[in-house]
C-alpha cells in the first residue's frame, strides 16, 4: 500500500473488510471531476470510476457506479431497477445521504445503506480507481470489491463518452 493519506469511513471499511487497496492523492479541482482527476493521475478516464447519487420517483436514494468518461441513461437505469424515474440528487441531498462533500463521495462507508448499481463493464477491468472519501483521493482496487463488500449489482446504463 502507498503512503497513508487517509483514514476516512471509506478506507475504514475497506481495511476492516481486508480490502487490497492503494491510495492515489491528487490536487483536486471544483468541478473537475473523474476526467480531471484521470488526468492528474496519468489514467484513462474509463477506468476512473465517479460515484453518483441519485433518486427514483419516491425520492429514495440509490448509488451508481459509472466510468469518468461516460453519463448515466437515468431512463435505462430506472427500467432495469424496476423504478418509474430515476434523477440526480440535488448536491446537498446528495451529501446528506452519502455522508460525503460532492467531489468526495465514496461508495464504501455512506452515511445511510443504499442500493449500489455499477455499470456491468466497469467489472472486467482488471483495476479502477474510485474516490476513497474525500476530495482529492482515489483509491485503487479491485472492481469486483464493489460486488464483495456493497452488493453492487450489474446494470448497462451507460451513454456516449464525454469528452469535456
Amino acid at each position: 500500500m502507498a503512503k497513508h493519506v487517509s483514514l476516512t469511513p471509506a478506507t475504514r471499511l475497506l481495511k476492516e473488510n481486508r480490502a487490497i487497496f492503494t491510495e492515489h492523492p491528487y490536487a483536486y479541482l471544483e468541478r473537475g471531476g473523474a476526467l480531471h482527476s484521470a488526468s492528474e493521475l496519468g489514467w484513462d478516464p474509463y477506468a476512473v470510476v465517479k460515484t453518483l447519487i441519485l433518486q427514483d420517483q419516491d425520492a429514495k436514494p440509490l448509488v451508481v457506479l459509472m466510468h469518468g468518461n461516460r453519463k448515466v441513461s437515468t431512463k435505462n437505469l430506472a427500467r432495469q431497477i424496476g423504478a418509474k424515474s430515476v434523477a440526480p440528487c440535488a448536491p446537498e441531498v446528495a451529501n446528506r445521504h452519502s455522508g460525503y462533500r460532492v467531489g468526495g463521495t465514496s461508495p464504501f462507508g455512506t452515511r445511510r445503506v443504499m442500493p449500489v448499481y455499477i455499470e456491468s463493464t466497469i467489472l472486467a477491468l482488471p483495476k479502477i480507481l474510485i474516490n476513497g472519501g474525500q476530495r482529492g483521493y482515489l483509491v485503487g482496487i479491485d472492481p469486483q470489491v464493489c460486488v464483495d463488500l456493497l452488493g453492487a449489482r450489474p446494470v448497462q446504463c451507460a451513454l456516449a463518452e464525454v469528452l469535456s
